[in-house]
């Protein structure tokens, strides 16, 4: 299926075509040893090769695709122990925001932590809207911190989190009880209970670690089948 890329202008052309093909490997549609050609991805988003290839050539230095001789780019193989260490970064990130954020917290922040806690309880039978309201989490709890370094740093983990949770949430319950934990933390916050905030916050990114590596694992297994 093809998809229709005209852009705006040529920069924002490149990094949505960077960006969207991240995504493809981090949420485990290109997988591990899957050919990259040009010209396919150039057919699928309906653009030239130049941005694909620039794409390419911009993730192979960051190692999530290499050259090979005789077959061309290749989706490279993201280890575990590459997995664990983004997770360990973020695990010390996030429970900083959220430190900061019951340091912090203001009537207007309590107001959209209400609005939050709300939406997700109205939405627990809803799966499709977890991606979204995990989304929404991220930004109200890096703007709760009200630290805009901390907040630049997270969000350029965006991508990171937004696929691990998305592959994450294919084990049975996942998604529910990533939503359930994500209320329980806005509801410390809510209480400035600093050290319960960090628990739990803790607590949520190891257990989204062990479902994505979880998840990632019966990928490869039913692949080997």
């Amino acid at each position: 299926m093809s998809t229709n890329w005209a852009a705006e202008d040529l920069i924002s052309l490149r990094e949505r075509v960077y960006l969207h093909i991240k995504d493809l490997i981090l949420e485990g549609e290109f997988k591990t040893g899957d050919r990259l050609v040009e010209r396919e991805l150039a057919d699928r988003l309906n653009i030239s090769r130049t941005p694909i290839r620039e794409a390419l050539f911009r993730l192979e230095s960051q190692g999530f695709v290499k050259t090979v001789p005789r077959k061309g780019v290749i989706v490279a193989d993201i280890s575990e122990k590459e997995i664990i260490e983004v997770f360990t970064i973020l695990s010390s990130l996030e429970v900083l925001a959220a430190k900061l954020a019951v340091q912090k917290l203001d009537e207007e922040i309590k107001s959209k932590i209400s609005s939050y806690i709300k939406k997700v309880e109205e939405c627990l039978d809803n799966e499709e809207a977890f991606s979204d309201l995990h989304g929404e989490y991220n930004q109200l709890l890096y703007s709760a911190a009200k630290n805009s370094k901390l907040q630049e740093i997270l969000s350029g983990l965006s991508d990171y989190i937004r696929a691990f949770a998305k592959i994450g949430y294919k084990n049975p319950g996942r998604a529910v009880q990533s939503m359930e934990e994500h209320v329980k933390i806005m509801e410390a916050i809510m209480n400035q209970e600093s050290e319960m905030t960090e628990y739990l916050t803790k607590i949520h990114i190891e257990n989204s670690k062990k479902a994505y590596i979880e998840a990632v694992n019966q990928s490869k297994e039913k692949r080997k089948g």
